[in-house]
């Protein structure tokens, strides 16, 4: 294949058209559907496509957005794209999971099309935010070369501990019986400090034994959940179920913004939960904290070369300590979320959810090796997960394949990740 260079402006031009075609095109036929009467041939699209209008039309003013970035940004006018052989097999290896995840949304959609719909699209962004919060906390040890498996464990303790002093005065079976009302920020504190006492626990062993990161939360893991199921076991709970909880509290994970009904009472959009902004916000904080401090930076340097870290001043010891305390705050949080959403808790709660979040980071392009990943890496990852897993139960395939099918996309993902390691 010959090699072709297009001008960067150019190349965003060509999105900012088919962003403008798309957005043009799915807002259209969505401001058809409110005429009244709407055309016949839209009621009959409307039957098969569902929502694919409005799909269409987000997708559109992504793609528009992107176009504009590279159109307008000063970082890209002068440069170009390449589209020689090596170029595109490059683009092809590196983002081989995230195209195949196109094709099996297509091929989910054209099983069953009542997955083209905006309810569907909510669910999926409600489902991701207590697990992307979980894998921007083990974001942090992956990038120093490391790992955390307490990190499922942690989201369990903080789930039963919330739920065991949030529950209603009235409920018949209160984890404390004679408990009064306390404020609602008592027992969520409680919680994430529970969890940032065990993260002290990981940081302390990592850094000043070096004891691997594997091992060290592996140990911490076990204490975690014994602990908790000692606690779970307290009289007169007796390891049955927490639930009855607080309306307050379960309004932290279940209350939906924008709900909007017609005359009849019919829910014409169901709303935005509001996990969706906190996970955002989360993320936010995460990424600036990564990018533009000097913790971030020190975070990237002893995970790119621990030894180059320590001549240039990098205080090792500190950092790994602020890695695993700020992650296991966040694992604390969203277990308090996960608690509120599903209004109740167990001592099971939060079982494999590391094994999630790192397969989610290095899917999302976070390296096994430290010092390389990027928080939009890592949000790409858990939507890809998600999506798998809510594609695949919404065309009732069995659990087991399941796990076969996300065992791969791992397996795939760790070898491309090794291959670029290898290639460097």
């Amino acid at each position: 294949m010959k090699e072709r260079t297009i001008p960067q402006k150019k190349f965003g031009l060509i999105f900012i058209v088919i962003g403008a075609v798309l957005l043009a095109a799915g807002g259209t036929i969505f401001l058809m559907g409110f005429m009244d009467p709407a055309p016949a041939f839209l009621k009959t699209v409307s039957k098969k496509v569902f929502d694919l209008p409005v799909l269409a039309a987000l997708i559109g003013a992504c793609v528009l957005g992107f176009g504009l970035n590279r159109y307008c940004n000063k970082k890209f006018s002068d440069g170009s794209v390449d589209f020689s052989r090596r170029s595109i097999t490059a683009y092809l290896t590196n983002n081989a999971i995230i195209l195949a995840l196109l094709a099996l949304v297509v091929v989910i959609c054209f099983i069953e099309p009542r997955f083209m719909q905006i309810r569907v699209v909510l669910d999926i962004l409600t489902q991701s935010s207590t697990r992307l919060i979980i894998a921007l906390g083990i974001c942090f040890t992956l990038l120093i070369a490391g790992t955390d498996l307490s990190a499922g464990r942690m989201v369990g303790l903080a789930a039963v501990i919330s739920t065991s002093m949030l529950q209603n005065l009235d409920y018949g079976n209160r984890f404390f019986p004679d408990m009064p009302l306390v404020p609602i920020i008592l027992p969520i504190l409680l919680a994430i400090g529970a969890c940032m006492l065990f993260g002290c626990l990981n940081g302390f062993l990592v850094a000043k034994y070096d004891m691997h990161p594997f091992i060290a939360t592996l140990a911490v893991q076990v204490i975690i959940y014994g602990a908790c199921s000692l606690y779970f076991d307290l009289p007169p709970n007796k390891s049955q179920p927490i639930g009855g909880v607080r309306s307050d509290f379960a309004w932290l994970g279940q209350y939906k913004f924008f709900v909007i009904e017609n005359e009849a009472g019919k829910v014409v959009f169901p709303g935005f939960s509001i996990l969706i902004p906190i996970a955002l916000v989360v993320t936010a904080v995460i990424w600036f904290i990564l990018n533009k401090t000097v913790f971030g930076k020190n975070v990237y340097a002893i995970g790119g070369n621990r030894e180059a870290a320590v001549v240039s001043g990098v205080n090792v010891f500190k950092t790994i300590m602020g890695i695993f305390i700020l992650a296991s705050l966040l694992y604390g949080f969203a277990g308090v979320l996960e608690a509120a959403r599903t209004a109740g808790a167990t001592n099971q709660y939060g079982n494999g959810y590391e094994l999630d979040a790192i397969a989610a980071c290095v899917v999302g392009g976070v390296s096994l090796n430290g010092g390389v990943g990027k928080v939009s890496g890592i949000i790409s990852g858990v939507l890809i997960f998600t999506v798998i897993q809510y594609g695949l139960q919404f065309i009732n395939v069995s659990p087991m394949w399941q796990q076969v099918i996300k065992g791969i996309i791992i397996a795939v993902a760790v070898a491309i990740d090794l291959s670029k390691y290898r290639k460097k």
